[in-house]
């Protein structure tokens, strides 16, 4: 029931699945059969919400057992963290379910303050750049998987073929560690003063 249920929160979200919905792809049960163990369509999604961040702590767990630097830790999670979202439809449900039920808590809540102290660690052992504040690094790696799911998203079912979201983002990793901006280009490795003094403008 609560797999039938991921699947169905994954494509159509919160809004767009229905209780009756769920009960008839999980083999035809009957909505008595569902509402007696999820008396409503927000405790199956939940249970759906806590199966996602399960998968994804045992997948933690698994990574912690390693021996590895903690910024190739923060590494290899990301890419297992992408690695879930194409494999396990729970994953992808959470993290939507955390988007359209924001009061319910975020699918990210289960591994970034890993993340955090991770990079914090790499710190303090000289891994990061000494520009490279933990918190920014941080940033990037909210935004990397961000952008895997929406890449993701955008192609599963699609019928098209496409590339591997943890292949992309392996050499995006590989980008992001060596660096863009070429050996000795003056004003790039910062942004220009005057670019910073800059005040944004004004939306309206």
């Amino acid at each position: 029931m609560v797999r039938a249920a991921a699947e169905e929160f994954d494509r159509f979200g919160y809004d767009g699945t229905s209780l009756s919905r769920i009960s008839a792809v999980a083999g035809g049960l009957s909505i008595g059969a569902v509402t007696f163990h999820f008396p409503t369509k927000g405790s199956l999604a939940d249970a759906v919400r806590d199966e996602g961040r399960a998968v994804t702590l045992a997948a933690l767990d698994r990574l912690a057992a390693g021996r590895r630097s903690a910024l190739r830790t923060v590494v290899d999670l990301t890419l297992e963290l992408v690695r879930l979202m194409e494999r396990e439809s729970s994953v992808r449900a959470a993290i939507r379910l955390g988007r359209e039920r924001p009061d319910t808590g975020a699918w990210s809540d289960a591994w970034l303050p890993a993340v955090r102290e991770l990079l914090e660690q790499a710190h303090e052992d000289g891994q990061l750049r000494t520009d490279a504040r933990p918190a920014d690094v941080t940033t990037l790696v909210e935004h990397l998987t961000s952008g895997a799911e929406a890449y993701l998203r955008a192609r599963l079912g699609s019928g098209l073929d496409y590339e591997s979201a943890v292949g992309q983002l392996k050499r995006v990793w590989h980008v992001a560690l060596a660096g863009v901006s070429a050996e000795g280009h003056p004003g790039l490795r910062q942004p220009a003063a005057a670019a910073e003094e800059e005040q944004e403008p004004v939306l309206r």
